[in-house]
């Protein structure tokens, strides 16, 4: 018997099978591969079936049947292509993000250019891997995104946060005081989600629960009307928060 179910109060889908036991087994992940490049699109489809926990239940070719395949897949994670036809990578991440909320995106690229991953993160996405990285790690990718991370792991970060920096000194200014009062202990939070630091190692970092971690972030995304902890990371680096000292309160 399988189920699928959103926990009370937090909008995240748990699915999975109950055992003889009564017990729930996780489901494996359901995965929409989009890209425009059909050998691309095999290979990755024979990668992530050599995963038990990885279910590729569809894929799609240009952006605009990526946008159609999702509303109708309703897949856990989409890995999905910068550029391609019809409608770009971008342009359906937005259209996804408005139509299946729930769904999780990955832009996977050739594209190392500034402007692709700052319109990536703008857009929605979870994540931003480029296409060289090792199958094992996209993989890995889709487990950290599906469990609520993103993909700005410790050894990207220093790179993607001064790409940020840049990015974000031609693109937007928000005046200071038009920034929503943070707390010192969802600051202490906020510089180390920017330093990539997962829930868990943020949670050992400042001696509170992992709990209490999620519940800083929620806060933090929702008094800076973010969308995600990409986009947090991005802030932290526009108000040079990672120079500040550390709070010592909760």
């Amino acid at each position: 018997m399988s189920l699928r179910s959103s926990s009370p109060g937090t909008g995240t889908a748990t699915h999975g099978t109950l055992d003889g036991s009564g017990a729930v087994t996780p489901e494996p992940i359901r995965v929409l591969v989009a890209d425009d490049h059909v050998l691309y699109r095999r290979g990755l489809q024979f990668v992530l079936g050599q995963e038990d926990d990885i279910d590729v239940v569809g894929e799609a070719g240009d952006g605009a049947e990526a946008i159609r395949r999702a509303e109708e897949l309703l897949p856990d994670v989409v890995l999905m292509d910068v550029r391609m036809p019809r409608r770009s990578g971008i342009e359906a991440c937005m259209a996804i993000k408005e139509l299946v909320p729930s769904t999780k995106i990955i832009m996977l690229t050739m594209s190392d250019e500034e402007s692709d991953l700052y319109e990536a993160v703008r857009a929605g996405a979870n994540g931003y891997l480029l296409k060289d990285v090792p199958g094992e790690e996209i993989a890995d990718g889709l487990r950290a995104v599906q469990s609520g991370q993103s993909l700005i792991s410790p050894s990207m970060a220093s790179t993607l946060l001064s790409e940020f920096a840049t990015m974000i000194k031609k693109h937007e200014q928000v005046p200071t005081a038009l920034v929503p009062r943070l707390t010192d202990r969802e600051l202490q939070v906020l510089k180390l989600v920017a330093r990539g630091m997962a829930n868990k190692a943020i949670a050992s970092e400042l001696f509170i629960s992992e709990n209490t971690v999620k519940n800083h972030v929620r806060n933090i995304l929702e008094k800076l009307q973010l969308h995600s902890r990409m986009e947090a990371a991005m802030y932290a680096v526009r108000e040079n928060l990672l120079d500040l000292p550390d709070a010592a309160q909760d």
